[in-house]
């Protein structure tokens, strides 16, 4: 079996992930090279990396770069993306800068694996909230058709960065411990909007036209783009809430065709990456601090809308920084190394 040589760019939150990643999944790998913008030594899981510093030729004899991205910020991939590909490297990019790009495959394997085959030496990794509802939706899609989807997605501190999971830690432990002088400290020196612990906010990334976030707007353009139906009129709001991982949405969906909450509880249970947990009468259904470390996207409260014939809820909830990130770039390496 032939070895590849493997980078990660990022030794953030998502970088270490993928790194966890890529050993549980056992990708067959040769070299593997970790690079930011500074050098240092990470461990993950018990495990030493020596990080490089960045530079266009760290990618030389490079098979798979996996760029771990920061949500909105553009950096690491406008800049040294196309230095990897000039070098002989597929470039995953699970930053932001390339996704709309319509040269550039938006891919999740579950839904679009075979956009893989069009890339020009770019595949775009989604944003982590779209990738749960698409795995979760387009079973459902496929069978009854989708007319409407109206989304609303409570996403944890993680999402905004290792910094915003510090801020909620450190915020909820001076609340706690009522040292409110304190608080008011950690509050100037914050990276999210407002508090976030004992609170929440809906705004995830900048307002834009129609009052709808970036983060809202990438939810419909993202899903239109992966799914190839530009059709579906979607509509959303971004929560971000004092969970330290795994985000959570609601999904109204309006189908095409009817369909019974039966039926969608079986297509799901048997399509890839989808786990159903949904009894609620006794109290199960997915919830963030189940799901932490897991690679599938979690389905529950399936029911039908009592007022809207083909009306249709779900609850959703994924690790946004597995399947949200780190573990959806990794399957597009293993669909690129599959297909060669």
């Amino acid at each position: 079996m032939r070895r590849y040589n493997v980078a990660v760019v990022g030794a953030g939150a998502v970088g270490m992930e993928m790194l966890r990643v890529l050993k549980q999944r056992n990708l067959p790998i040769e070299e593997l090279r970790v690079f930011a913008r500074s050098s240092r030594e990470i461990e993950v899981d018990g495990e030493k990396y020596a990080v490089e510093v960045i530079s266009p030729e760290g990618f030389k004899g490079i098979d798979i770069a996996l760029f771990a991205g920061t949500e909105g910020e553009k950096g690491a991939s406008l800049t040294y993306a196309p230095e990897a590909i000039k070098r002989g490297a597929l470039v995953i990019d699970n930053g932001a800068d390339f996704r709309m790009d319509p040269k550039v495959p938006l891919v999740v394997p579950e839904v679009n694996a075979k956009d893989i085959k069009k890339h020009r030496g770019l595949i775009a990794n989604p944003n982590c909230s779209t990738i749960q509802m698409v795995v979760a939706i387009w079973p459902i899609y496929k069978k009854a058709g989708i007319k409407r989807i109206i989304v609303t997605t409570f996403q944890a501190a993680s999402g905004a960065g290792r910094q915003a999971v510090e801020q909620l830690k450190e915020e909820i432990r001076i609340i706690t411990s009522r040292d409110f002088m304190s608080l008011e400290v950690a509050l100037h020196h914050r990276v999210l909007p407002w508090q976030l612990g004992f609170n929440l906010f809906p705004q995830i990334g900048d307002f834009q036209k129609a009052g709808y976030t970036s983060e809202e707007w990438k939810m419909v353009k993202e899903t239109h783009k992966i799914m190839h139906d530009n059709k579906i009129k979607i509509s959303s709001t971004c929560v971000r809430i004092p969970v330290r991982t795994g985000h959570s949405e609601a999904i109204y969906l309006e189908t095409e065709k009817t369909i019974s909450e039966e039926r969608v509880r079986e297509l799901l249970a048997k399509s890839p990456g989808i786990v159903v947990i949904d009894e609620p009468r006794n109290k199960l259904y997915p919830m963030p601090l189940n799901v932490e470390g897991k690679d599938e996207v979690f389905v529950g409260r399936i029911r039908k809308d009592p007022f809207v014939k083909n009306g249709l809820w779900l609850w959703v909830v994924a690790d946004n920084l597995r399947k949200g990130a780190a573990t959806n770039a990794v399957q597009i390496a293993e669909c690129v190394i599959s297909s060669l």
